[in-house]
């Protein structure tokens, strides 16, 4: 996808599996979260980059059969190791007819509790067609899972080695006619690009790692490592029913994971000015977040006496204290700091030279970093009248930077930041994942740890006399390309951990 010579290409990406769950991996708090581009135009380079996006999983399933070795041997076969990036002309058409009937199937999730199920159902049925080898390979087992969930096991020819899971998800989110140049679920190709919902945001995901598994069982494909293909259909409403009924099934078999796979991060191409390559993403971690509900308990009164103070001017004080008071600058905590060293020589003189001395210039890229507002949620909790992305100790801030017992703070929902997942030389999953996009994109020559931002969470501010709502969630906010919007993760368990979450 490209706008004014910004190109960003979808990728997968890797952050930490919480152990108390959350349903997706995303955690979208609703229907209005819009995941990636969520409006006018969702659409997918039909002739290139969904191909790029199948021989990318399949070159995953290829590399991750590959036991690890200390042996310079088993070194150099994982860097060369490569698989021819043609299909047949027959193999293009029917990946694209296969995302395009993807697409038609309106799987929309309205809330936790409202789906169309009848899509889900009928995308079940849809995949059985499209990939029959799927459901008829000995080695395969296929089970529905929370009605409308798909779990397939692949099984290896060497249980030593510990499996790993790719996971993606087949709902989406409202999508009103209004606004968009084409129908959303009409699949129609125009002008290069697959429009309509699901393009980005994830029913590229789903039909490419099927795709790509059943290109690799026609060349009589058969894995070393075992693995796991998890299908959620509920992960913009928070995956209740799929992917934590898929963990809990996983769980209660005694199943341990290496890595997981998710939808993920992008290619950047000319998004920085000064930066002339491409360079790619994979997300190593995601921010907490918080939903929060303000609220003032007084005494009804008549507009014709106000009292000195009302509760609605309480309660807007209070707003516009969290609104000019920002969450202190982490810069330096998390994986920021290894991204730009890894990009610092990519760079033209003077930057190349900052960004290789941080120990010098941090507070300098610190401060620089602060004045946009992209990057400023990149080092720190962002905080709006409709957002909060957060962590342990926010509650604590919130309530001294508001500094009024009159207004009461109640937490609806939260979750703590993850794990940041490995990304050194040992790390199984993301020098996989690394490999394999550097071998689907030859162009690429960086390829960078990232934090994933979680989709906009929100703050009720209520007055219990007037019911009213002050703020609401913005069902148009959008995530800087940067953290990825349509980003979730490629999880990445320790040793010992059950996969608790999806």
């Amino acid at each position: 996808m490209s706008g004014k010579g910004v190109g960003l290409r979808p990728i997968v990406a890797i952050r930490a599996v919480s152990r108390h769950g959350g349903g997706g991996p995303s955690g979208r708090s609703g229907p209005n979260s819009s995941g990636c581009w969520s409006g006018r135009r969702q659409g997918s380079m039909a002739p290139r980059y969904f191909h790029m996006l199948a021989l990318a999983a399949g070159l995953l399933l290829i590399f991750a059969t590959v036991p690890r070795s200390k042996s310079q041997r088993s070194r150099r076969y994982m860097e060369t190791s490569r698989i021819p990036s043609r299909f047949s002309q027959e193999e293009s058409a029917e990946m694209k007819e296969a995302l395009k009937g993807a697409i038609q199937i309106p799987t929309v999730s309205f809330s936790s509790t409202e789906s169309n199920t009848t899509a889900l159902a009928e995308f079940g049925e849809y995949i059985r067609k499209v990939f029959p080898r799927l459901f008829s390979t000995s080695f395969i087992q296929h089970e529905v899972v929370g009605e409308y969930s798909h779990l397939f096991t692949v099984r290896g020819t060497d249980p030593s080695l510990q499996p790993y899971m790719l996971l993606a998800h087949l709902d989406v989110v409202p999508a009103p006619e209004e606004g968009w140049e084409v129908p959303p679920f009409s699949g129609l190709e125009r002008d290069g690009f697959i429009h309509g919902r699901g393009t980005l945001d994830n029913k590229n995901s789903v039909m490419a790692t099927l795709q790509a598994l059943q290109l690799l069982l026609i060349r009589n494909y058969i894995p070393q490592r075992s693995f796991f293909i998890a299908l959620g259909h509920d992960e913009e409403v928070s995956g209740l029913h799929g992917a934590q009924k898929i963990s809990a099934l996983l769980q209660a078999r005694g199943v341990q994971l290496a890595f997981v796979v998710d939808e993920g991060s992008f290619i950047l191409d000319g998004f920085i000015p000064s930066l002339k390559t491409p360079f790619a993403m994979i997300a190593v971690s995601e921010k907490g977040a918080i939903d929060l509900r303000l609220q003032v308990n007084m005494t009804p009164g008549h507009s014709s006496a106000p009292p000195k103070e009302t509760s609605i001017g309480i309660l807007a004080a209070a707003l516009s204290r969290l609104e000019r008071t920002p969450m202190p600058n982490l810069f330096g905590k998390g994986t920021l700091m290894m991204t730009l060293k890894q990009l610092a020589n990519e760079f033209p003189f003077p930057t190349n030279i900052i960004l290789n001395n941080l120990w010098l210039f941090r507070p300098l890229v610190s401060r620089f970093l602060e004045r946009n507002y992209m990057t400023n949620a990149l080092i720190r909790t962002t905080t709006a009248l409709t957002m909060f992305q957060a962590g342990i100790k926010v509650l604590e801030l919130v309530k001294n930077t508001v500094a009024d017992d009159r207004v009461q703070l109640q937490v609806l929902r939260a979750f703590d930041p993850l794990p940041i997942s490995p990304s050194d030389d040992q790390a199984l999953g993301y020098q996989l994942l690394r490999q394999t996009i550097q071998s689907v994109f030859p162009e690429v020559n960086t390829v960078t740890p990232a934090p994933v931002s979680h989709n906009s969470w929100h703050i009720q501010a209520r007055v219990t006399q007037r019911e009213k709502l002050l703020s609401r969630q913005d069902p148009q906010h959008l995530q800087s390309p940067a953290m990825g919007p349509a980003v979730g993760c490629l999880a990445f368990l320790t040793p010992g951990l059950y996969c608790t979450g999806l």
